[in-house]
């Protein structure tokens, strides 16, 4: 028997380890949650752990028989059933162009889209198409690049250094009056809301841990998250890795008393539950339970990995709420962050970090519009750089 450990983040996917080197015979014997790296001593990352088993005489048992069980099938094909069986191929071939063109056709468009710009400027304005940035901050772009090009015309070197100072000078005046960057410190309690799924809880100890460790403050964790017992258990966690208190609140008269409580700390951060965006009663559950008088800042949480409409509906549904940032999550389950200029030109509201993993507190990044411009330019050069 062939036993080996495997080794995830999820059951999901060390199955999807196990069903590929293994395959689908595999047997689990045993499965644990184990907990590695951290951050001196703290914040340890969650992994799951599976023990699987494969018999191979099973396995190859099963090979053969799959194996003489086709040339039983390909034997008995009629002449009758070949003729039929291959009339299709013509269609097949057919409808594979078919698909082919339809794709160089959508690839044109593209590219005649931006037909009256320069070359350099349309190999910019294609780039930041496929990041998802809105054909309207596009032209705009492409507008002002064009003026800028001396007698239509601009050497290939240093094309990337070009587009990146353009881009960022351009993004400085598109986003102009847009606030943008971390906690400001100016308000006691801090903040964060949204739907479920997007890693709220992770975020706000992230943010936690680098007001106590890095500006050395005295905080508190305040939450609301009483639909979740195991979010409860996950702030506690990262409180008593803290060292620092937390409340749990069911209604304002609660969350007055946790106030109280808390009158000689620094800081107090917010932690609410995540429920479906799309019902009205959830935020309306909120101001019901928070009293969103106090001094509050409040950061709206979003993933990458949603859809923009989704992100629109979202902060629609969260307007009754005054909203101070954006923090997007989820940067490295995507490729795409064109959505983020969107969403901060339509609203005025900017962005305060983004997240790309779970570790507390390394995997979260401050914003501003050079950094902005850095996360969306590395690839134009990296692509222009390999060419």
């Amino acid at each position: 028997m062939k036993v080996k450990k495997y080794a995830a983040p999820t059951m999901n996917e060390a199955m999807k380890k196990v069903r590929t080197e293994l395959g689908e015979d595999a047997v689990i014997l045993n499965s644990k949650v184990t907990y590695t790296g951290g951050f001196i001593g703290l914040f340890k990352k969650k992994m799951i752990e599976v023990i699987a088993a494969i018999d191979p005489e099973v396995a190859s048992e099963k090979l053969e028989i799959s194996r003489v069980r086709s040339k039983a099938m390909s034997s008995s094909l009629t002449q009758k059933e070949y003729e039929k069986k291959t009339e299709f191929e013509p269609t097949r071939m057919v409808e594979s162009e078919l698909k082919e063109l339809k794709q160089m056709i959508s690839t044109l468009k593209s590219k005649n889209q931006f037909e009256k710009f320069h070359d350099v400027v349309q190999e910019i304005l294609l780039y930041l198409k496929k990041h998802e940035v809105n054909d309207s901050a596009l032209y705009l772009l492409g507008d002002e690049l064009e003026k800028k090009i001396p007698n239509h015309s601009l050497p290939h070197e240093g094309i990337e250094e070009w587009a990146m100072k353009e881009v960022k000078e351009f993004l400085h005046h598109h986003l102009n009056g847009i606030e943008m960057g971390g906690i400001s410190y100016s308000r006691k309690y801090i903040n964060v809301i949204g739907p479920t799924g997007v890693g709220k809880t992770t975020t706000l100890a992230k943010m936690a841990a680098e007001a106590v460790i890095e500006k050395r403050m005295k905080i508190a964790f305040i939450t609301t998250d009483t639909y979740r017992i195991a979010a409860i258990e996950q702030l506690k966690t990262y409180a008593g890795l803290l060292n620092v208190p937390v409340e749990v609140v069911y209604k304002m008269e609660d969350f007055k008393k946790a106030i109280d409580k808390f009158v000689d700390y620094d800081h107090v951060f917010i932690d609410t539950a995540g429920r479906n965006f799309r019902e009205k009663k959830y935020v309306e559950d909120l101001r019901s339970i928070i009293d969103f008088n106090q001094q509050m800042e409040t950061f709206l949480v979003l993933s990458f990995t949603s859809k923009e409409n989704d992100m629109r509906e979202i902060i629609s549904q969260f307007s009754p709420i005054h909203i101070d940032r954006f923090i997007f999550t989820k940067l490295d389950e995507t490729s795409s962050y064109g959505s983020m200029i969107n969403l901060m030109s339509e609203t005025g509201i900017g962005a305060a970090y983004v997240t790309n993993g779970q570790d507390v507190p390394e995997d979260i990044k401050e914003m501003n519009v050079d950094e902005i411009v850095r996360l969306l330019m590395k690839g134009f050069c990296h692509e222009r750089s390999s060419i």
